[in-house]
């Protein structure tokens, strides 16, 4: 995949195998995954077959997860983007817009910059019809993050014995 979203202060890229070590500093934080089921990696291979299963999300679907950098450092903030999601609603398939970022970025407003970055690649370039995204109920922060950008509330859910709301945004453009 050879795409490249840019933002004032960030870039977006797909990620790649030498995110190894950026992931695992992230995803081996217990707070970044509060509200991910509290189940931290604890080694480096386990992020590895996580940027495995991106890559094979972009072979597959031609669309994925992308790192989030920062223009001026080049420091890798986390990752945003979509991704084609069969599994947190089984009932349905759907475009998932998420965020992840390490703990060091958070408050910054970052994930808001990478989230409507990709809101508008999946809308103005792949030309998708609507965009979805999940929330813990109690994960305040990334609730009020997808408001703030414009997806609608339309529901909850149970996803690991948690309450998540249910956001859906329709292309404007269609």
């Amino acid at each position: 995949m050879n795409l490249k979203l840019e933002t004032k202060r960030l870039y977006l890229r797909p990620i790649n195998e030498d995110d190894d070590q950026d992931f695992f500093e992230m995803d081996s934080n217990p707070k970044v995954h509060e509200f991910l089921g509290n189940n931290p990696v604890t080694s480096i291979e386990q992020s590895r077959g996580y940027i495995k299963s991106i890559l094979q999300q972009y072979k597959d679907n031609g669309v994925g997860r992308l790192a989030i950098i920062k223009k001026d450092t080049g420091e890798f903030v986390g990752w945003s983007g979509l991704k084609f999601e069969r599994e947190v609603r089984e009932e349905f398939d759907y475009y998932d817009l998420g965020y992840r970022l390490k703990e060091k970025f958070w408050g910054h407003g970052y994930a808001t910059e990478a989230a409507i970055a990709s809101l508008d690649y999946g809308f103005n370039d792949l030309k998708l019809k609507e965009i979805c995204a999940a929330a813990y109920a109690k994960h305040t922060v990334s609730n009020i993050i997808l408001k703030k950008i414009g997806l609608k509330p339309s529901g909850t859910f149970t996803f690991d014995n948690e309450l998540c709301n249910w956001y859906v945004l329709e292309n404007p453009n269609l």
